[in-house]
């Protein structure tokens, strides 16, 4: 209970999402939402049955890694993309408080996740093309999933703070969360009194998530090119740079719109809505088309696997 005003604590939020959208425009965004959301499970799963099928990816780290990450962005969208969808056709309708919660801790917890996969996956890279010789015993199958399993733990350890610390706050109103998704800023404006200490751990969290694993990818793909650069030219060099490039643009994807929204847990807005619609919808729909269509060996196994062949 609000003792100043008497009202009720808030038991319930409405996702806004992009209020100004016409009845036609939500029609045409559903559609497009729903074509997106097929073709990124479609696509990632995939990716995932080509793995599990095909015995050889699944002696090579760079596979199992890509496997998890694959089913990674099919639970990331799933967080989201179904409640968008509902909200999109029922405008207006609540979310329970405990259903915008568990949405906001597995949601930032999948982003994490992310973050820790991209790492991983260039220190797969960095290991493989710097270190060549000692590869197959520091990256073998059993220590890939190991790698694997830590950034799933890590994930979903990494924001348990900040989302207990916010579940804790008082809302009292109003109720309505200028957002498609429970998110941090949103939220924390929603409080009846300010929290600069819950807001400032968000932040604290968030970017060193984000900077850490940036600047380690970055690093190792950094430390990657210079040995690229010092092979002979030939098919080596070129399946290396190949490889590489496609991880660079799925990191700059993800990085480059995360960035724009998370590093201020206060973020909001058209833009910020907007960054989170692309790294949360648009990039898990592109990376499987990034990863299959610049991988020969990926592709040689969806085509035995999805044709049955050998």
């Amino acid at each position: 209970m609000n003792p100043a005003n008497g009202t009720s604590p808030v038991t319930k939020f409405i996702l806004l999402g992009f209020p100004s959208l016409s009845r036609l425009g939500r029609d045409l965004a559903c559609a497009l939402l729903s074509c997106t959301y097929a073709g990124t499970l479609a696509g990632n799963l995939s990716i995932v049955w080509a793995v599990l099928r095909d015995p050889r990816l699944q002696r090579l780290p760079m596979y199992i890694l890509l496997g998890n990450f694959a089913w990674l962005e099919v639970c990331y969208v799933t967080t989201t993309v179904p409640r968008m969808l509902f909200d999109l056709m029922n405008p207006g309708v609540p979310i329970s408080f405990h259903a915008c919660f568990v949405q906001f801790y597995i949601f930032f917890s999948m982003g994490a996740t992310e973050c820790l996969f991209l790492a991983a996956m260039a220190l797969d890279r960095y290991l493989a093309i710097c270190h060549p010789l000692r590869y197959p015993v520091l990256m073998s199958p059993h220590s890939s999933w190991l790698l694997a399993a830590s950034c799933w733990l890590a994930g979903y350890l990494w924001f348990i703070g900040p989302v207990a610390l916010i579940s804790q706050l008082s809302f009292c109103g109003p109720n309505t969360l200028d957002h498609f998704v429970c998110d941090p800023g949103p939220l924390l404006a929603a409080s009846c009194t300010p929290a600069p200490l819950t807001e400032l751990t968000c932040y604290t969290l968030t970017s060193l998530i984000i900077f850490g694993a940036a600047c380690f990818t970055l690093t190792s793909y950094g430390l990657v090119v210079r040995a690229v650069l010092r092979l002979p030219t030939g098919a080596g060099r070129q399946k290396a740079f190949s490889t590489c490039t496609s991880h660079l643009a799925v990191v700059g994807l993800f990085w480059g719109s995360g960035m724009v929204t998370y590093i201020s847990p206060s973020a909001s807005g058209g833009s910020g809505k907007l960054a989170t619609l692309f790294y949360a919808v648009t990039t898990p729909f592109l990376n499987p088309l990034i990863y299959s269509l610049r991988n020969k060996e990926m592709k040689e196994a969806l085509r035995r696997t999805l044709l049955g062949g050998q």
